[in-house]
């Protein structure tokens, strides 16, 4: 009896499948395995490596995404990145103030070619609303700013507003309208 290698064929690249537990390129790995065995070596073994390797990428993204966007802890990483972002913007405003008299209208008027001003909320971001700034309000000589939230809704417990000393009767800042 004649082995694969004495008709003139090789053996089929099973190592090649330990590329399929980096994601992303193992994916394609996976599809090459895939592909050379069915159409090449017609053999069930590399096939089998080649969908693992393929489902591993898939199912590393997908953890990824879930652990960074959906769950409970990468909600709150967020919301730590919005809580560092929103204690920013009130230099800027503030900066604003003091170079124009006046606060700004809306928070796009922070915005210019020289520098770089964060005006997204990160946490509103990640959801994929429509909304996706801080909110903002102008109330003459003082200002609304703050963050809706890892639940996404103005008002409630869970908002984020800027870290500052208010007993600065400098800073415009307010937590409510009625101050």
């Amino acid at each position: 009896m004649s082995t694969p290698e004495q008709k003139g064929q090789s053996k089929p690249p099973y190592l090649l499948g330990l590329l399929g537990l980096m994601p992303l390129v193992g994916f394609f790995v996976g599809l090459g395995l895939l592909l050379y065995g069915i159409i090449k070596y017609k053999d069930r073994k590399l096939i089998l490596i080649g969908i693992f390797c393929m489902l591993f990428t898939v199912i590393a993204y997908a953890s990824l995404f879930y652990f960074g966007f959906k769950s409970d802890r990468g909600k709150k990483e967020w919301a730590h990145l919005s809580q560092l972002q929103i204690n920013a913007l009130i230099k800027d405003i503030e900066y604003f103030r003091i170079e124009n008299g006046h606060y700004p209208d809306s928070l796009q008027q922070l915005l210019n070619e020289e520098e770089l001003v964060a005006i997204t909320d990160p946490l509103r971001s990640i959801e994929h609303n429509e909304k996706t700034q801080f909110n903002y309000k102008n109330l003459g000589n003082k200002y609304l700013l703050y963050s809706s939230g890892i639940d996404g809704i103005a008002n409630t417990q869970d908002d984020l507003y800027p870290k500052v000393d208010t007993s600065n009767k400098i800073i415009g800042w307010t937590q409510s309208e009625h101050k």
